[in-house]
């Protein structure tokens, strides 16, 4: 087709560089010329080397929140969070370089809305953690409920243990790397990312997945519609390879026996198909 410009490496691995039209004047918030850590104007200044911890078994979710900000704005970087007893909606909208370990498991929603921390949680974690993860690292040491990295857009995603269903749904972005098995409808309605799942995924992977890629080390129950497996490459096994050491993740198949799914973007132009066109791609 006229006018398209062939794809290579960077396509393939799911980066792209073309510019996205739209309505101009929009609200800069960073200016690489002037913010060389890339932070937002009302951050805190922290210190990584000044740490802090608390006890939060007898603290509502609010309270612990407000306690990690406080801390915050007091300069601490490296905050602790002892007890956090399953708790939902904590870790939540911290938009701030931080650096933030939960000793126990977090409930519902844990994490989501954050651009910037860096946290560690030693226990599980409930539905949708990370929802919303727009940069930094998030590292769960046990299992995750359905729905973990709903709508993330950067960043690292990881959960050393198994998840629920429905992983990385709307995923725009970002990487979610899984140590055990997924659930069904993972990848579901993906736009962009990577997500690495080292043990079995359940029914309809990438089920009407847009765009980005997913690596499979178990077995796979089931592809959904448009999703479909592609080869490979060098490119593919040097990021695999780099990425799974970071965090200390071994597929039982190893790195470069993973299997590579991606879009086969017959739902691209779906609204101009015929209605019998329409019936084979779904």
């Amino acid at each position: 087709m006229a006018g398209v410009k062939p794809r290579g490496k960077a396509h393939a691995m799911g980066l792209h560089d073309e510019r996205l039209a739209g309505r101009g004047g929009e609200q800069l918030f960073f200016k690489a010329a002037e913010e060389e850590n890339f932070t937002y104007p009302w951050s805190f200044e922290v210190d990584f080397a000044r740490s802090a911890e608390f006890d939060a078994l007898d603290m509502e979710a609010s309270a612990i929140n407000l306690e990690i900000r406080r801390l915050m704005q007091d300069g601490v970087g490296s905050i602790t969070v002892k007890n956090p007893r399953a708790r939902h909606g904590v870790g939540v909208g911290f938009l701030n370089r931080l650096r933030l370990r939960f000793e126990g498991s977090l409930g519902y929603f844990g994490c989501g809305l954050s651009d910037g921390p860096n946290i560690h949680i030693s226990g599980r974690v409930g539905w949708s953690c990370a929802e919303n993860m727009m940069a930094g690292t998030i590292v769960v040491e046990k299992n995750a409920g359905s729905t973990f990295g709903a709508a993330i857009r950067g960043g690292d995603l990881v959960c050393k243990g198994d998840v629920g269903s429905r992983t990385g749904i709307d995923q725009k972005g970002g990487n979610i790397l899984v140590g055990g098995r997924t659930g069904a409808f993972s990848g579901f309605m993906m736009q962009r990312g990577r997500m690495v799942i080292c043990g079995d995924a359940g029914k309809n992977l990438g089920d009407s997945m847009y765009d980005g890629t997913i690596y499979v080390g178990g077995k796979v129950a089931g592809l959904g519609v448009d999703c479909v497996e592609a080869e490979m490459t060098d490119a593919d096994l040097q990021w695999l390879t780099a990425k799974l050491s970071l965090y200390d993740l071994n597929p039982a198949c190893g790195a470069a026996n993973m299997k590579k799914f991606v879009s086969g973007k017959q739902l691209w132009n779906y609204d101009n198909l015929e209605p019998a066109e329409k019936k084979l791609v779904l």
